[in-house]
């Protein structure tokens, strides 16, 4: 605070400083007289001006205050912003960073860079160290508080473009390893969500990409491609796509194509494995399913728990990268496991030479790959720990130009399915998501008689914001609900490849109490769920309003409406496909699958819905979840205690019986039906030994609590001891 400005002058410029904003004009009066007087304004007042200049409604008073200021080059508030600015000598760089107000950077733009590059003296080296540590910076807290907590989550608007141009001057700078990884976790930081504003700044992350792709390399098309399988914010992710389809036409490549070349082997020499050298002690890389494990082993050959102190004192930068590429590892593996599950709709087939190099023998994509049924020239084929062979375990014999594509459920005899299963089980092989069993969702009666929609996932009750977030992961485009008076089109699925466009109609849900029906920035805290119809892809758009009704199609330039296609004209894999996103997005998002509900929620409106959803007819995905407990009880230590009837897997405790509900989880005590509250610890899916696949949490924790309840007298919790001793 500047020592030299009258008392009330310094408390009406500390109240501004506290404010995100201001529209009042005055202040470019203020700021000229104090600043014609010698004295200097705060930076946080300054700090306010500068962002309530950039928005569109800001006064002319405003803007002519800010044209006034000269420094500091950042805002002050952000923690990033005030760790650049503490050495001067990059003050010309960030305020030069802070022009960045463009989608992309102007060959002046750069031309001015490069000039303040070289004049710095610093070298591209230390200027790469700062930027990359002031990026890893960005998601910290917010240094100085504001009185409007709604922006906290939010990134200074001033400082944002700071940030913009910052990547931009990473792409002009020499290649290196850490670049591509800073600008990832940039726009991966930029995209999380804040709660009731969405994105953090979606600019900042499409400037994060636009320099990777600036960047060339294959570590900046590894990391382009990694964010093409994780990124759902629609924006961003058509920058990305955009930036991909450049660099493979500039190949001569197909998008697919770029996509799988891009996956690099991170120093792995074999599948799922390296042996990395450090002196005389070696570090191992293993990846175990959707991890990479690294051990060591010291000179002497013995195995070692922690990092032999050679490596630490005389290897230090390999170390760093070492441990750099665990992480790189862990999530190309997350994304290459989504980009794979998304493979069935995208009606992608490779010959066999290129996928047994590209998918197979990749040092780090076969470790997915060799976890995967394919069709090899037709046949179910299955790599048992040596070779790919049929799921009879015989030799495959195939030209390199042989078909090969991913093996669905759908449309295969029910011995073949089983016999793929019983395949899987004896290699012992955890898929990386479901696809032996994955659920198959046939065309049923009632929706035949409906003709044109189907009514399967209609009438429950989700929470917006799991849904919103679960539909951009599985591909669909979905727009929040406010309690305004607005439209918005359905949940949406586009599916190019087939011409089609799937919805999922919704509506938000409300009772008339605002507050108990909305957060706080307006958004419904629930919806209601309808029809699931499918379009011609370039169909016009159905709308509704967001408080419910009916929705209509939006129709204009003297277009005709279209209507929904007959579902019996669906491909029987596509409409499989989209009714399990949405079983999904019912199973994961439903207010009946919280066990603290019992009681209806708010003023126990719910409570029928939740009875009916939690203790219910199964579901498709429920009923995979039967058959394949079926099959795993039988070999638990526990299963002289269980058994499966109907709905329920029952479990024989020494103090009561317990009804483990298939589809939500929820319990049910014998002898009179007393409800159980359990509440799942957050994080990973709990240990409970081998399972065929990965990602189903709700199969985790029903075989977690049957090995709790089994041994009940062993339990110590008191929230769960009390329940079940009646206490």
């Amino acid at each position: 605070m500047a020592a030299d400005l009258d008392a009330a002058t310094r408390r009406a410029f500390e109240e501004l400083g506290r404010a995100y904003y201001t529209y009042h004009g005055i202040w470019s009066t203020r700021v000229h007289d104090e600043l014609a007087a010698g004295r200097t304004i705060p930076p946080a007042a300054v700090a306010t001006l500068r962002r309530s200049a950039l928005m569109s409604y800001s006064s002319s008073g405003v803007r002519d205050a800010v044209r006034q200021l000269t420094g500091p080059a950042l805002n002050v508030g952000e923690q990033w912003a005030d760790e650049a600015m503490a050495a001067a000598c990059w003050d010309p760089l960030l305020a030069h960073a802070a022009t960045a107000t463009a989608a992309r950077p102007t060959p002046k733009w750069e031309k001015t860079a490069r000039a303040l590059i070289e004049d710095t003296g610093a070298g591209p080296d230390a200027l790469r160290e700062a930027v990359i540590g002031w990026l890893a910076l960005v998601d910290r807290p917010r240094t100085l508080a504001l009185e409007h907590t709604w922006y906290e989550g939010q990134l200074d608007a001033h400082n944002a473009n700071a940030l913009r141009g910052l990547a931009w001057l990473l792409a002009l700078l020499p290649a290196h390893p850490e670049v591509p990884r800073a600008l990832g976790r940039l726009v991966e930081t930029c995209l999380k969500k804040v709660p009731g504003f969405g994105p953090r700044n979606p600019k900042v992350a499409n400037a994060g990409v636009t320099a990777l792709s600036r960047t060339g390399g294959e570590a900046s098309l590894a990391e382009l491609a990694r964010l093409a399988a994780r990124v759902t914010f629609k924006g961003t992710l058509k920058v990305i796509d955009a930036a991909l389809e450049a660099r493979a036409e500039a190949l001569g490549l197909g998008r697919e194509e770029i996509e799988e070349l891009a996956v690099p082997a991170y120093g792995l020499t074999e599948v799922g494995r390296a042996e990395v050298p450090f002196g005389q002690a070696v570090a191992l890389l293993e990846v175990r399913g959707p991890k990479v494990l690294l051990s060591w082993s010291n000179a002497a050959g013995k195995a070692v728990k922690t990092v032999p102190a050679a490596v630490r004192q005389g290897h230090a930068e390999e170390l760093k990268e070492l441990k750099a590429a665990v992480k790189d590892i862990d999530k190309m593996l997350a994304a290459q496991a989504e980009r794979l599950d998304r493979q069935f709709l995208a009606r992608r087939t490779w010959t066999y030479a290129a996928w047994r190099e590209r998918y197979l023998d990749h040092p780090l994509v076969g470790t997915l790959a060799r976890r995967l049924v394919w069709t090899v020239a037709g046949v179910p084929a299955v790599y048992d720990g040596h070779d790919i062979r049929t799921v009879t375990g015989e030799p495959l014999c195939v030209a390199a130009h042989a078909e090969v594509r991913l093996w669905h459920p759908v449309g295969r005899e029910p011995a073949e399915v089983a016999a793929v299963r019983e395949r899987l089980e004896a290699l012992a092989i955890t898929q990386p998501f479901k696809q032996a069993h994955r659920e198959v969702y046939p065309l049923t009666d009632a929706e035949r008689a409906t003709g044109t929609y189907s009514n399967r996932f209609a009438g429950h009750v989700l929470r917006q914001h799991q849904f919103h977030s679960l539909a951009a992961v599985r591909g669909w485009r979905n727009k929040l609900r406010l309690c305004v008076d607005d439209s918005a089109p359905p949940a949406v699925r586009e599916l190019p490849q087939w011409g089609l466009r799937a919805e999922y109609w919704i509506e938000g849900e409300e009772s008339g109490d605002y507050d108990a029906d909305t957060t706080d920035s307006g958004s419904y805290l629930r919806l209601r769920t309808d029809q699931v119809r499918f379009y011609p892809l370039d169909a016009p758009q159905n709308e509704a309003s967001t408080y419910g009704g009916g929705y209509t199609m939006y129709v204009r330039d003297g277009r005709d409406p279209v209507g929904p296609l007959p579902l019996t004209e669906i491909p029987e894999l596509v409409l499989s496909e989209v009714l399990r996103d949405v079983d999904l997005f019912v199973g994961v998002a439903s207010v009946g699958n919280d066990p603290t509900w019992s009681d209806g929620g708010p003023e126990g409106r719910f409570r029928a819905y939740w009875t009916s959803y939690g203790f219910g007819e199964l579901g498709q995905s429920a009923e995979t979840r039967r058959a394949l407990l079926e099959r795993l009880v039988p070999r638990l230590a526990i299963a002289d205690r269980c058994r499966i009837e109907g709905r329920f897997l029952h479990v024989r405790g020494e103090l009561r019986t317990y009804k483990i509900h298939l589809g939500s989880g929820n319990i049910l005590m014998e002898p009179n039906d007393q409800y159980l509250c359990i509440v799942p610890k957050g994080g990973g899916s709990p240990e409970t030994g081998y399972l065929p696949f990965e990602g189903d949490r709700t199969l985790a924790v029903i075989l977690s609590k049957a090995m709790l309840l089994a041994g009940d007298t062993a339990i110590t919790d008191p929230t769960i001891t009390s329940q079940i001793r009646g206490a």
